[in-house]
């Protein structure tokens, strides 16, 4: 066997590397960003009131409309991203609802607490269309249906 022959079956192939990498990543972006919405969303479900207060003192109309939705798309959503479900119209979803909560909640720049939470926003909207532009990869329902 030949130098060349002998160093290629005994290094691993850029393009094997790249390909694992293509196949994992978006399993692993959608499971590192989906639970910060499930603990976020099952938070609320403990303390609805205490939810419902923050959004109605925001001077958000329909403060219990707003609570029943954040749940829904904060629970709901971060499971259909796990599995891989109807993957890039719910990371749209989501990137819209994270993106009106850092203007609702998060706007008064001014205060270095607030401007911290409204860019960390504004970062998972970028995460999340990239899911969007993306989708959801090899290991997802998506994939499977197909």
């Amino acid at each position: 066997m030949s130098q060349t022959a002998t160093q290629s079956s005994n290094s691993i192939s850029p393009v094997s590397t790249v390909g694992a990498i293509q196949s994992f990543a978006p399993l692993a972006g959608r499971l590192l960003i989906a639970p910060l919405f499930l603990l976020s969303g099952i938070s609320k479900l403990s303390a609805p009131a205490a939810t419902i207060g923050m959004i109605a003192s925001s001077g958000l109309p329909l403060a219990t409309l707003g609570f029943a939705a954040a749940v829904l798309v904060e629970v709901l959503g971060s499971i259909a991203l796990i599995l891989g479900y109807r993957t890039r119209l719910v990371a749209a979803v989501m990137a819209l609802f994270t993106l009106a909560a850092a203007l609702a909640f998060h706007a008064d720049l001014g205060d270095q607490n607030q401007f911290i939470h409204f860019f960390k926003n504004i970062t998972i909207v970028g995460g999340l269309l990239q899911i969007v532009a993306f989708g959801a990869g090899r290991f997802s329902l998506d994939a499977r249906t197909r």
